[in-house]
């Protein structure tokens, strides 16, 4: 099918695109410097290597353009391209985010497997720990629920526990998010996460990479996507995480780009809270309700058509906005007997207002 975001781009320069982009040791700075140096990628392709040596490139990118299993690459991604909802998005394209250009070290070329128009909409990113607790994967799928029901697209990396809670509690209430990977596109990490990144596609969302393909799991890799995660984002939601977690660097690279950070915080005998304790000492929003983000945002006049919240009343709400609880927690919470928070619930869930999942209670967004 014809891609509209390559349209401007002669097939000779998007093949000599995908080639550099292929080189080893040529990250985006590199890339934009042949490019500035040489005007196309097509001249720098067919420079010579001492006129990359002169830019103080590795000698190993000039030798590599040229090998069989680049030039095979490029192929492979040009035919890939030809596939149904398959798309490039580069810097120097209208439909390039516009957030994320604005950032250092924005990723020259971008593989978008879904719908690339929603890399424009308003986001908000939520991260955090791998092996998360259960009561954290509850309040990040709350919390998720909540910001998609307000207009918001869903944005994380697509990693076990926080971020799969995210994703995927977006899509349960029909809003849409994306997938920031690590990896590319067609070496999909982690495996036990492909059919939420599937559902994602298929639904409406987009799972994206700045990597090739084919590239495979590497840990410098993943630090190195979060800035995407917090580039394309209005700000970066942590919602559960240890000192030592990944999350911290996705929330300081947002601090760096400008974007606002906010941390949920937990309890101080919880090893998984310390890293948005930290965060809140170092000047990051303590978030409790949904509404803490949606009014810093208003405060910006970004926020999206719709994302005027209904003012919540009913007390038992606004205890489930902040996060899910059983009814006996829910008792603890409002002062209220058992009986009288267990009928105000049944009111709740037939008024479409409430649900309980898994014995906990969630307010319902939609």
């Amino acid at each position: 099918m014809p891609l509209p975001e390559s349209a401007s781009v002669p097939p000779a320069e998007l093949e000599a695109r995908l080639r550099l982009h292929r080189l080893p040791d040529l990250g985006p700075r590199r890339f934009m410097t042949l490019m500035e140096a040489f005007g196309s990628a097509s001249k720098a392709i067919s420079a010579p290597a001492s006129a990359w040596r002169a830019l103080g490139l590795p000698a190993q990118c000039a030798e590599a353009r040229r090998l069989a299993e680049i030039r095979d690459g490029a192929a492979h991604a040009m035919a890939w391209l030809e596939g149904q909802a398959q798309h490039l998005l580069m810097w120097d394209q209208p439909d390039y985010p516009a957030l994320l250009a604005q950032i250092s070290g924005a990723p020259p070329l971008l593989f978008v497997a879904g719908d690339p128009t929603i890399l424009e909409k308003p986001q908000l990113a939520m991260v955090g720990s791998r092996r998360a607790s259960r009561p954290g994967m509850d309040t990040a799928a709350a919390f998720s629920r909540s910001l998609a029901g307000a207009g918001f697209v869903i944005t994380s990396g697509l990693a076990l526990g926080i971020d799969a809670a995210a994703h995927q509690a977006a899509l349960d209430v029909g809003g849409q998010t994306i997938g920031v990977l690590g990896t590319g596109l067609e070496n999909f990490y982690p495996q036990r996460n492909r059919r939420l990144a599937e559902a994602m596609i298929a639904q409406g969302s987009a799972v994206l990479s700045e990597f090739p393909l084919d590239a495979p799991p590497h840990a410098s890799n993943f630090p190195r996507r979060n800035r995407i995660i917090s580039g394309l984002s209005l700000g970066v939601l942590v919602v559960e995480a240890s000192v030592a977690s990944g999350s911290l660097i996705t929330a300081r690279l947002a601090a760096e780009q400008g974007r606002e950070v906010y941390a949920i915080p937990g309890s101080i005998h919880h090893p998984g809270a310390r890293g948005c304790h930290q965060l809140i000492r170092d000047g990051a929003a303590l978030v409790e309700t949904v509404e803490h983000i949606l009014e810093a945002l208003r405060g910006w006049q970004r926020l999206p058509v719709g994302a005027e919240p209904t003012p919540v009343t009913h007390p038992l709400l606004r205890l489930l906005h902040a996060a899910p609880l059983t009814s006996e927690a829910l008792a603890d919470a409002s002062g209220w007997g058992l009986s009288k928070v267990l009928a105000a619930l049944t009111d709740l869930e037939m008024e479409g207002r409430a649900t309980c999942e898994h014995g906990r209670w969630f307010a319902r967004t939609s």
